[in-house]
């Protein structure tokens, strides 16, 4: 899944050990999907710095982001398959865990880094709030390219965002409140309107309309990636005139923000002494937020600098999942070093 919506995440399932979908159809899919995912920083690249120099042109389509990452997560929600949920059920502690440590690890950090780094009132609310978001939509794509645990990447993605419209809002109103005035009310209408009816009209849409949705599957990495793009133009020209005195800042908070998710994500799973794929799976679920959510709501809620945080994130996490994934596709899979859990997972 690509920043704001999955890539074909069932697509992406492997059925070998190797990671490698044996279908050649689904391997061609999920090469069109590691493609996506290397241009998708490109566009990212580019569209910041249109909407950088070009801020006239973006900030007239500010009114347009929700119903653009709406549009983006009706796509997941046409990705998502009955067995996405169902793997649930079947490993309940591993998805518990993941769900736990990504809503634990990003929003804490999100608040350390901005106390520490002594960011400006809007700037630590949109970083927290990029903490406090559900799980990043590159995340399943990424998991798969490290060799990871897929399916127990869709579900935990998938239950994150399903609980995203409780969950989001209350901890950004624990932990941003003393920052700036929140309003939780108004977050949870929002997600529910953008995030949690969008993903359910694909999802059904997806049960009801199986052939016409399976031709435009192999499209949706790249449609996430060209909407996702014009969403961080249109955030970066609402706050181009303040980037250059806060730019600096912001990128070294994200890179941190991103790089704790990635490397505790890795950790809970070792902890809770899951196998090594699953490790794996969970440090790009904790690492990788929907940062497109994050800039919708602080465009919403607060001010184009607050989303900020969002518009760099989007850019960073995706290029430094790429790293990784390769880094970790090429170090061998540890599944030996002691038993699977009987709880479930």
């Amino acid at each position: 899944m690509l920043e704001a919506t999955k890539s074909p995440t069932s697509l992406l399932k492997p059925s070998t050990d190797t990671g490698v979908p044996a279908n050649p159809a689904l391997a061609a899919e999920a090469r069109i999907a590691r493609v996506a995912v290397t241009v998708f920083p490109i566009l990212v690249v580019l569209a910041g710095v249109a909407g950088f120099l070009l801020p006239g042109a973006f900030k007239p389509l500010a009114p347009g982001v929700p119903y653009l990452l709406g549009i983006i997560m009706f796509c997941m929600g046409l990705t998502l398959t009955p067995p996405d949920f169902a793997s649930v059920a079947k490993r309940p502690w591993a998805v518990v865990l993941g769900i736990v440590a990504h809503y634990v690890i990003m929003p804490g950090a999100g608040w350390v880094i901005a106390v520490g780094l002594h960011l400006e009132p809007e700037l630590a609310v949109g970083l927290i709030l990029v903490g406090c978001a559900p799980s990043g939509t590159a995340s399943n794509v990424m998991a798969f390219l490290a060799k990871g645990d897929v399916a127990l990447s869709v579900a935990v993605a998938s239950v994150s965002t399903l609980i995203a419209p409780v969950v989001t809002p209350l901890l950004v109103l624990f932990l941003a409140g003393s920052f700036l005035d929140i309003d939780a009310g108004g977050m949870v209408l929002d997600i529910v309107k953008t995030v949690l009816l969008p993903v359910i009209a694909g999802l059904l849409a997806r049960l009801f309309l199986r052939k016409l949705v399976a031709r435009v599957l192999t499209a949706l990495p790249w449609a996430s990636a060209v909407v996702i793009s014009l969403i961080v133009a249109i955030v970066v020209a609402g706050s181009a005139s303040k980037i250059v005195a806060a730019g600096g800042i912001v990128f070294l908070a994200v890179v941190l923000h991103n790089g704790f998710g990635l490397g505790l994500g890795y950790l809970a799973g070792k902890l809770g002494r899951l196998d090594d794929k699953a490790r794996r799976a969970l440090a790009f679920e904790v690492g990788m937020q929907n940062s497109g959510l994050a800039a919708t709501l602080a465009t919403a809620h607060f001010s184009p600098l607050a989303a900020l945080p969002s518009a760099v994130f989007s850019l960073w996490h995706n290029v430094s999942g790429a790293i990784v994934a390769a880094w970790l596709a090429r170090r061998p899979l540890r599944d030996a070093e002691r038993p699977a859990p009987s709880r479930g997972a």
